[in-house]
């Protein structure tokens, strides 16, 4: 047992520490996760970050692997069910892909996703949230939304309902300017990247907008409605959320808005040192008070 500021918690063979420490505990995860770790040109590099994560998880529950893929395209999907004050009301999931571009470092994209999806872990093993989670830590998203695609068309086949899924897609870098994949957006959105975007279907609106709410308190929110599961913005669909939405699901993603924002995206300059971490503080705390409420 330790004490951190006013928060002392105790939990068997695991600890858990309080959000004074969440600076801290944010650039040692980084430091662990963002490292050159794709499938084929990093193999070496992912199966570390796959071990690593492995043990991460399994402090907080039974871990569950899907094994997917066969050859090149094989990989390994972890999931982690945490019960929420209510088990009858559908479940909540939370993913991150944990796979690494090609020649990157990849510390927004997507080492900020995976982390979050840590410290959320932690939290919620001790102050469960209203409604069971599954936290899952995709694998090869790079390489075509691969891990998540398997995972959607498993729970779909076993009409697996869910409330909603959450892709965590870079959630670090902030910047003075703000591109989009169309210019009138900046009228609504404005013309500085210093927002988290929420891009959900049209079909999850009534779900995500109490969360945008929720989130708005403590982070500026910006919500993206998208109709069609995004086929006529093909720029809303690069990451896990979308094969969700290929399969019904009510899905989202939460996002920095990725290349729109981060001129690093994909090169080696995607580093720890680039990030916000003030910033992605406080998209962990604003997201931790919106999900456990939902």
């Amino acid at each position: 047992m330790r004490e951190h500021g006013t928060v002392v918690i105790e939990s068997g063979d695991r600890e858990s520490v309080a959000p004074s420490d969440l600076p801290y505990r944010l650039l040692n995860d980084l430091n662990l996760f963002a490292v050159p770790r794709h499938a084929h040109w990093d193999p070496l590099g992912l199966m570390a970050v796959r071990r690593a994560l492995q043990d991460a998880l399994s402090l907080y529950g039974d871990l569950e692997e899907q094994r997917f893929g066969a050859g090149s395209t094989e990989g390994v999907n972890f999931i982690l069910k945490l019960a929420g004050r209510d088990p009858s009301l559908k479940p909540l999931l939370i993913g991150a892909h944990y796979d690494g571009p090609p020649q990157s470092i990849g510390a927004d994209d997507n080492a900020s996703g995976i982390v979050a999806l840590l410290e959320l872990t932690r939290r919620w093993s001790v102050c469960p949230p209203r409604r069971s989670v599954w936290i899952v830590a995709f694998d090869q998203e790079e390489w075509g939304l691969l891990g998540s695609t398997a995972l959607a068309r498993q729970l779909q086949r076993d009409q697996q309902p869910l409330h909603l899924m959450v892709s965590l897609e870079m959630l670090a870098y902030t910047s003075a300017t703000q591109a989009y994949p169309h210019p009138a957006m900046a009228r609504l959105y404005g013309d500085r990247g210093d927002f988290i975007a929420l891009v959900g279907n049209l079909t999850a609106i009534f779900k995500f907008a109490p969360l945008a709410h929720a989130m708005g308190r403590l982070v500026k929110t910006k919500l993206l409605p998208v109709p069609s599961a995004g086929r006529s913005l093909p720029d809303v669909r690069r990451s896990d959320h979308s094969p969700f939405w290929d399969q019904g699901f009510d899905a989202l993603m939460v996002t920095d808005t990725s290349f729109l924002r981060n001129p690093n995206y994909h090169t080696m300059q995607d580093t720890v040192s680039s990030l916000d971490l003030s910033f992605l503080s406080s998209v962990i705390e604003a997201l931790f008070s919106g999900l456990s409420a939902l």
